[in-house]
């Protein structure tokens, strides 16, 4: 009885770190790993032009919300009354 279920925990756990395996060998072979730098870095290469874009679509993405939640409390003024 103890036996199997050692065995059968040994079966998936060996299915189990194979699959990871192959999964790390899938990403490396593929360039997952390959800019890990880049993320960390591309604050420092962004110009002028686009962080000012960047800016702008944030304060435009703001107004929106903002006029729809305006939009939303007029319809519900207007179905209370």
């Amino acid at each position: 009885m103890i036996n199997d279920t050692l065995f059968f925990m040994l079966i998936v756990g060996i299915i189990i770190s194979a699959g990871l395996l192959l999964l790390f060998v899938w990403a490396a072979k593929t360039g997952q790993f390959d800019d890990a730098n880049k993320m960390l870095n591309n604050p420092l290469y962004d110009s002028i032009e686009d962080l000012n874009d960047a800016i702008k679509k944030e304060k435009n993405l703001k107004e929106a919300k903002e006029s729809k939640l305006e939009s939303e409390n007029k319809k519900e003024e207007g179905k209370e009354e």
